[in-house]
């Protein structure tokens, strides 16, 4: 079996930590990094209540990257087992069934949730998190019956969607209607991200919601509010011009360039805010949004977060932001600003019943409320991942949005 898996070697983690800003190829280099591609067993199934599923498509999150180039804190590796099969962005075909797993059989389409929470460990007493449904808050993701992992991609026994197969529990398990094509399957996870974020943080009908980041999470924060029939004003920071199209072929009203010297009196005209000169440093909003949904998780994205929104707002944080230094937190006790985290995927509030939020992705996607497919700009099979890892780490440079790894090609 193919497989592009992480395996942390004290020696090559210092190299490439020291070499890869200067030569960022270092960091899939697989003689000198943490990286590893190569030939390797198949997964096997850990109990009768696990299927294997054949990859057809798994996709390179920024998350992925972020670990490519080990900008992780240290606070996520004890919720990894190493080696491990990176991708959690899947969609495939089922091989093979446990005696016990029910509900699919061999030869479905599907996709999954990678979260490894009590039911996937075995775990017979379910922490409160996992009873309530909120699976990714899980508290026993180091215990059970396989080796820690937040999720597939992140522990050695399960395999990852960079590999030929994985394996994954029955209840990870979502199977795709005939309306919904592989591509828009290979976005479910990513979108499934977003629904998450917009259903716990809803913007009312009349709000001005800020979305910063025009990578896959902020283009599918958009779809997301849109396909929910959610009639705010969207305004969308973005960095590319290409960004800028797909926001505005989901919903924005507004889209505004990430331009040095313009993009603050741009974003602070669209919210009607006023701009005041401090003594020295960034200059300061007065007013904003009601809402900002923060894609990005870099230091001049979560100032620009803070800053932009209105006394009283919210600030949504998806990015993957880390230990970040020069973070200016006074706005959010000056302006009693309400700032949530959002990980992940759950289970969600639906048209008044608790719905799994994979299940509310893949329903929108049936019912023609969002099609992601486009999005899916660059497709690669998995022995050119050198290639692949470049173009979702230039995405200016090859227009790149989603890339894609196609293992069985």
């Amino acid at each position: 079996m193919k497989s592009l898996q992480f395996d942390y070697q004290l020696p090559r983690y210092i190299i490439s930590k020291l070499a890869g800003r200067l030569f960022p190829s270092i960091y899939w280099h697989s003689r000198l990094s943490c990286l590893k591609y190569y030939e390797d067993s198949e997964p096997i199934l850990p109990n009768d209540h696990w299927v294997k599923v054949k990859v057809k498509y798994g996709g390179i999150c920024g998350s992925d990257l972020n670990l490519l180039f080990l900008n992780d804190s240290p606070a996520t590796s004890p919720f990894v087992s190493f080696p491990f099969t990176i991708g959690h962005e899947i969609v495939g075909e089922i091989i093979e069934t446990g005696s016990k797993a029910h509900h699919v059989n061999i030869g479905d389409r599907v996709v999954i949730d990678p979260i490894l929470s009590c039911a996937a460990r075995g775990i017979t007493n379910p922490c409160s998190s996992c009873r309530k449904g909120d699976d990714h808050l899980c508290i026993h993701k180091t215990e059970g019956n396989i080796s820690p992992g937040l999720l597939i991609g992140a522990c050695r026994d399960t395999g990852g969607g960079w590999s030929s197969c994985l394996v994954a529990h029955e209840s990870q398990v979502f199977k795709l209607p005939n309306e919904v094509d592989d591509l828009n399957g290979v976005m479910v996870e990513p979108f499934s991200c977003a629904l998450h974020s917009v259903l716990r943080n809803p913007p009312r009908e009349h709000d001005a919601v800020l979305v910063i980041g025009g990578g896959v999470i902020g283009l599918c924060v958009i779809a997301a509010i849109r396909a929910l029939d959610i009639g705010c004003h969207i305004i969308a920071l973005v960095k590319h011009h290409f960004q800028a199209q797909l926001a505005s072929q989901y919903g924005a009203n507004d889209t505004i360039l990430l331009r040095k010297t313009t993009y603050i009196n741009d974003v602070a005209n669209a919210l009607d805010a006023k701009i005041l000169n401090p003594l020295f440093g960034p200059k300061v909003i007065q007013g904003g949004a009601d809402l900002v949904f923060e894609c990005v998780g870099r230091k001049q994205s979560i100032n620009d977060a803070l800053r932009f929104t209105k006394n009283g707002g919210k600030v949504v944080l998806l990015g993957l932001g880390g230990i970040l230094d020069g973070i200016d937190w006074t706005t959010v006790w000056l302006n009693e600003l309400e700032v949530k985290g959002s990980f992940a995927y759950s289970t969600e509030e639906y048209k008044g019943k608790r719905v799994r939020t994979f299940e509310i992705a893949i329903e929108l996607m049936r019912a023609g409320k969002v099609d992601l497919s486009p999005l899916v700009t660059h497709r690669f099979p998995l022995e050119e991942y050198r290639m692949a890892l470049h173009t979702a780490s230039n995405k200016k440079n090859r227009s790149a949005v989603k890339v894609v790894f196609e293992p069985n090609q």
